[in-house]
């Protein structure tokens, strides 16, 4: 297993599970992290992320920025 992942694919996809998040007007943590479960299996699918990447450590990064991300969607 990888466990040291790049930041930017982090970003991508807490860009994209943002980008969900508007469109699904679905604000709470919950749904947040549905949709982190959802964009990490679609990365998985389309070859962005490998056996050696840990969806366990990319899921718990980005589960670590849920205030920040609550915070953007008050404002």
């Amino acid at each position: 297993m990888r466990y040291i992942y790049g930041m930017e694919q982090i970003e991508e996809i807490l860009e994209l599970v943002k980008k969900k998040m508007e469109e699904q007007a679905a604000y709470d943590r919950a749904a947040y992290e549905e949709l982190v479960d959802e964009t990490i299996g679609y990365f998985r699918e389309k070859g962005k992320l490998t056996d050696e990447d840990s969806d366990e450590f990319i899921k718990n990064q980005l589960m670590a920025m849920w205030e920040v991300v609550q915070d953007e969607f008050a404002k």
